[in-house]
């Protein structure tokens, strides 16, 4: 599904290339933007950072070390609120695209791309921007509450461990920042920190992401390339939505970790691996230990330490200062003066359940600050249905037009989400595969519709 909100900017000095991307891009996203020389950068962002930068690593001709590109990203990395970054390389600079990865950029496309590869890099890139960035992570681990202390002290006793750990929590708790935090109290917190959503990744291409491939492997492979093991090495791997993933796909997986190497599609010898396993599943632990959803030999493997991360219902105590962060936030990115709460509101949204837990909350404030008008936030600003127990999210009614009843794009659009969302029990990845878009895609819309 197309998002008109998000900005991307190219860099690229082959004009051809840049066009090309921004033709692909522009029927998904609203803003596509193209720039051939870096040294107009500054000027371009004095007007606006945008969400996704795809950055080519080498801008004159004969130059193969990436110092220019680097040097932009370093440049990008330094923002308040830096870009998400796709750092776009030739299939023999794939190690430097791995030097991309450890300085920061969030994944890597080689030229020539895959269309369906470069857009669901993009969806990724726009979903985890949010929840990736210095203020996401706080407010993660934000809070003093006992459920959530316990997760900052086993962050601090696991972090430095080599050990393999299982993030376990519901939709929106802050599975993937906790990650983070386990990867920055390690010893490889210098290196990559490299996310995967392993519930989409297709069977047929699964050996290539993780494993990597040579060339002429199959029909599309025209250069080698890195699976993700071997770009995050030295570093941290982490899986995300585990539970998800096919029961063909979780015996590769466990050979991979067994051996401690992968075989590259088309090589004839294995490579060995150097990376710190972080899983993450939103099952709960009944359907995790299911034989028939899960391999046994696999999840003892990956669960050497599980964490589980407390629903925000369980951390009530933590709500005031969530909203107080998020308010702030979206006061200063949408530059509208700071307001309080009214009489009233504080103890409301602290007696709801948020089902959507913190990634809820976010967007609930987000709404309020768009949306309220009076000198203070009132509960109704913030969107939430069914009393102050429930946190249901309500959308704002649609104005009064010609269509039918019924027949309102919108409206068909929520509830097609809502009962996807139902009949996959809040399961993200398999609602997003019932709709037939990317889960990234299916993130944005809930945000869209306060869901």
């Amino acid at each position: 599904m197309a998002d008109h909100t998000a900005s991307i900017l190219i860099i690229d000095d082959d004009a051809d290339v840049a066009c090309a991307a921004q033709l692909l891009l522009r029927r998904l996203h609203g803003k596509v933007a193209t720039l051939n020389d870096p040294a107009g950068l500054a000027a371009l962002l004095a007007a606006g950072v945008p969400d996704v930068v795809l950055l080519d690593l080498n801008f004159t001709p004969g130059r193969i070390d990436g110092a220019q590109g680097l040097a932009v990203l370093d440049q990008l990395r330094a923002l308040a609120r830096p870009p998400a970054v796709i750092a776009l390389t030739a299939y023999a600079d794939v190690p430097l695209a791995v030097e991309a990865l450890k300085r920061g950029a969030g994944d890597f496309i080689t030229k020539p791309w895959d269309n369906a590869r470069l857009v669901a890099a993009v969806d990724t890139a726009l979903a985890r921007r949010a929840a990736s960035t210095p203020s996401g992570a706080a407010s993660a681990l934000m809070g003093e509450s006992a459920a959530i202390r316990e997760v900052k002290a086993m962050v601090a006793s696991v972090g430095p461990t080599e050990a393999n750990v299982m993030v376990l929590g519901e939709n929106g708790v802050g599975k993937e920042l906790v990650a983070r935090a386990i990867h920055q109290a390690s010893r490889r917190a210098g290196q990559t920190f490299l996310a995967i959503d392993m519930g989409a990744l297709p069977e047929s291409t699964f050996e290539s992401e993780l494993f990597g491939h040579r060339k002429g492997a199959f029909t599309d492979a025209k250069g080698d390339r890195a699976g993700r093991f071997q770009a995050a090495r030295g570093g941290s791997l982490f899986l995300d939505e585990i539970g998800n993933m096919a029961l063909a796909g979780q015996a590769k997986l466990l050979t991979a970790l067994e051996r401690r190497e992968v075989t590259p599609l088309g090589a004839d010898r294995p490579e060995a691996i150097d990376v710190r396993i972080v899983s993450a599943t939103n099952l709960d632990e009944a359907r995790l230990f299911d034989a028939s959803v899960f391999r046994p030999d696999l999840l003892f493997r990956l669960n050497t330490i599980v964490i589980r991360v407390p629903p925000l219902r369980e951390r009530r105590d933590d709500i005031a200062a969530l909203l107080a962060h998020y308010l702030a936030l979206y006061e200063r990115q949408y530059q509208r003066p700071p307001r309080g709460l009214a009489d009233g509101a504080l103890e409301q949204l602290c007696r709801c359940d948020w089902p959507g837990n913190v990634r809820a909350l976010r967007h609930a404030c987000e709404r309020a600050v768009i949306l309220g008008s009076d000198l203070q936030y009132r509960y109704a600003d913030f969107g939430l249905a069914g009393g102050a127990g429930a946190s249901v999210p309500l959308l704002p009614p649609l104005a009064k037009s010609a269509a039918p009843d019924g027949l309102r794009l919108g409206d068909l659009e929520r509830d097609a989400i809502a009962a996807a969302l139902a009949q996959a029990q809040g399961n993200i990845s398999h609602a997003a595969k019932m709709l037939g878009v990317s889960r990234a895609a299916l993130y944005r819309k809930l945000g869209k519709h306060g869901i």
